[in-house]
């Protein structure tokens, strides 16, 4: 067993790194290849973040969203392994079903093509125009230019362009329509590349196999480990003060990379005095982004449901709108829909539905409401699948439901955030380590770091600063 209790760690390291999400344990992997001692510090019993899974009567339920771009094949070869790479699939049925339009699609760039010219007419030049608009897009463009302004430009007045190009990336990252253009650009230009992917085998077995890497590379891993204080002193870092089995003990390492949420992590971990007053003003203006709502559908052992679809954007709202998607009886929602074939020996039928959703909705409730609005949750849930698998109520032998406050019980997140903060938090997290020697931040900031490609591409530009900083 690679996951050791805290009592197990030595009293230093090159380099402590706190919490395993998909960043932290890219940073911890990249760091060790590169020959320094990386002690990896997860409070929860298992690895992952928010890319994780749990089991129920024979169910293994993956949780939130797990689609990704093409990108992520050439990443995990690069900075994991093979093996990895090569149980990266596509998912190849994406279903919109909405009142403004209905229809199946591959999520490729000439797939949507078609779609837009041949079912909503707009012309191949213009398609094009914007396709070329978005994918030239980068870091340090304007951001004057909002993700509405962007769609105005290019297809006026067409709220139904708009709902089909802007609703899956909501749903994976919590962007609106007011945020910057690039935000949008970026990130639908990255998927549009060649389809949505995701990892067969499940969740579980990525972790589990980014866990064998770790500890092939000498990566030491102990869960059940809090970490309660950064140790800074004179503006460097000294180590932190982390919790097990009861105890607290200190653990020195000049270098530490937060996995935490950045406010979380300058707040709370390291403490606001440890940084001067224009950095604290800077983060005190980083915007946290909302949160999710998610039911867990289990049917039987021996029953079997039809293939309907991989990815299902539904909604029963005339009109796409971040607000609608956010409410808490929020008409929209998505169906991932989990098929043997996705986890090969494993034949069982799941299905995960994820709604966007507020922390504060959910977090002021009391017991009683709370208890009910999640049994109506599912209830509205189990409705909505109905349309799609008629009689499916009659096969499922698990319900469950997940809240903003199950996201943040789990991960600590800032209210609960399931997607990081909006796109100032990016500057805050890259400037960390200038104003506390020693001290990274990986994590979902700024929309684009946000999912699995954008975690694990961040995880190694942050081993690149943190190897630079030791070695020097």
């Amino acid at each position: 067993m690679s996951l050791k209790s805290l009592d197990t760690a030595s009293e230093s390291y090159d380099a402590i790194v706190i919490g395993s999400g998909l960043g932290g344990l890219t940073t911890a992997n990249r760091l060790a290849n590169a020959g320094h001692s990386i002690l990896l510090v997860e409070h929860h019993h298992q690895l992952g973040g928010l890319a994780t899974w749990f089991k129920r009567k024979g169910h293994i339920f993956d949780v939130s969203l797990h689609g990704f771009p093409y990108g992520m094949v050439k990443t995990c070869r690069k900075y994991w392994n093979r093996a990895i790479m090569d149980s990266i699939v596509q998912l190849k049925n994406i279903v919109f079903d909405n009142p403004q339009f209905s229809l199946q699609t591959t999520f490729e760039r000439q797939d949507f093509t078609d779609i837009l010219q041949n079912k909503f007419g707009i012309k191949n030049e213009v398609i094009q125009n914007f396709f070329s608009t978005i994918g030239s897009m980068n870091f340090y463009d304007d951001q004057s230019m909002t993700t509405r302004e962007l769609f105005e430009k290019f297809f006026p007045g067409r709220s139904d362009v708009h709902r089909l190009l802007m609703e899956p990336i909501t749903y994976a990252n919590g962007s609106t329509m007011e945020d910057p253009a690039i935000t949008y650009g970026i990130v639908f230009s990255n998927f549009m590349n060649k389809g949505v992917f995701t990892f067969k085998g499940g969740t579980d077995q990525l972790i589990g196999m980014m866990e064998e890497e770790l500890v092939k590379n000498g990566v030491k891993i102990c869960t059940r480990a809090k970490v309660n204080r950064i140790v800074i002193e004179k503006g460097q870092v000294r180590g932190v003060m982390a919790e097990g089995n009861g105890e607290e003990r200190f653990i020195q390492a000049p270098c530490v990379i937060s996995n935490s949420g950045i406010l979380n992590t300058i707040n709370n971990l390291a403490g606001k005095d440890a940084f001067p007053k224009e950095f604290q003003e800077a983060t005190n203006k980083v915007r946290v982004n909302n949160s999710s709502c998610q039911v867990y559908i289990g049917i039987k052992d021996g029953e079997i449901i039809d293939d309907v679809g991989d990815l299902l954007f539904t909604s029963k709202a005339e009109h796409f709108s971040s607000e609608e998607l956010l409410d808490m009886h929020t008409k929209s929602k998505t169906f991932s829909v989990y098929y043997p074939k996705t986890r090969p020996g494993h034949n069982r039928y799941t299905i995960v539905a994820s709604m966007n959703a507020r922390y504060d909705d959910w977090a002021h409730l009391t017991d009683d409401n709370y208890q009910q609005e999640k049994d109506n949750l599912i209830k509205r849930t189990m409705s909505d699948l109905e349309k799609y698998l008629p009689g499916v109520t009659d096969k499922c032998d698990w319900l469950e439901a997940a809240t903003p406050k199950t996201f943040h019980r789990y991960t600590f997140h800032t209210k609960g955030t399931s997607f990081g903060t909006k796109f100032e938090g990016l500057d805050v997290s890259r400037s960390i380590s200038k104003v506390v020697k020693g001290l990274f931040h990986v994590g979902s900031v700024g929309i684009i770091m946000s999912g699995w490609l954008g975690a694990i591409n961040y995880g190694v530009i942050v081993a690149n600063d943190a190897d630079a900083y030791l070695r020097s």
